[in-house]
């Protein structure tokens, strides 16, 4: 049976553990109270805790998941990371510490399911923010769509330039509107033609001339001229 403090423990690292979006394990030995001390804050800052607990005390915490985690990450002088949000930033962190102080050795990490090396770690550091990484990400599928909106754009515009250039030419040559033409233009044949039959009176027609008629004869006059 648990004593109340142990529970307490317990409860505490299950909170930690459950909160985290993934935890960092390094090996501390011979790190001093205050290196430590500095480390903590250092890392609270970037949006990550470290406290060094009882090996047995994590695996409590991690529940199941402590069956996909190598054993040398949970054995040993043990100190975890455990890393609430900016995930780069934490490791940057604590690697950049691990140069400049040879005590502290980061030995791997564990995030959404899956154990990190060492080497794993160290690339996660180098990844750029997660605000900065989320932009690149929405910029790289934003780009093809804009670029699409840009071609269609310019499928619809290039034939009203076209139209555009066209009735530009036909107004220069003209001198006028292409679309209205000027009220002295000259009319056509047709119109000429029907003004010119309204202002001549119609003449009345001619009888034609009919040839007079020879007066007729008789046989007798026939005769007598014939004699």
């Amino acid at each position: 049976m648990p004593t109340a403090e142990k529970a307490q423990n317990i409860e505490q690292a299950k909170e930690w553990y459950s909160k985290a979006s993934g935890v960092i394990f390094a090996d501390y030995r011979g790190l001093q109270v205050k290196e430590m001390q500095a480390l903590r804050n250092d890392l609270r800052k970037k949006g990550g805790e470290i406290h060094v607990i009882k090996n047995t005390l994590f695996r409590l915490a991690a529940g199941a998941d402590t069956e996909k985690l190598p054993e040398e990450l949970h054995n040993g002088t043990t100190a975890f990371a455990f890393v609430y949000e900016n995930e780069s930033d934490v490791a940057k962190a604590l690697l950049d510490y691990a140069r400049t102080n040879k005590k502290l050795i980061v030995k791997g990490g564990f995030f959404a399911g899956r154990a990190l090396t060492g080497k794993e770690v160290e690339q996660l550091g180098q990844l750029p923010p997660r605000d900065v990484l989320i932009s690149q990400v929405i910029g790289a599928i934003a780009a093809p769509l804009t670029s699409l909106v840009g071609v269609i754009e310019a499928l619809y515009a290039d034939p009203i330039r076209v139209i555009a250039a066209v009735q530009d030419k036909v107004e220069k040559e003209s001198g006028a509107p292409a679309s209205k033409p000027t009220a002295d233009a000259a009319p056509t044949p047709s119109a000429e033609a029907s003004r010119v039959a309204e202002a001549e009176p119609e003449q009345p027609e001619q009888p034609a001339e009919t040839p007079a008629e020879a007066p007729e004869t008789t046989p007798s006059e026939t005769e007598e001229n014939q004699a």
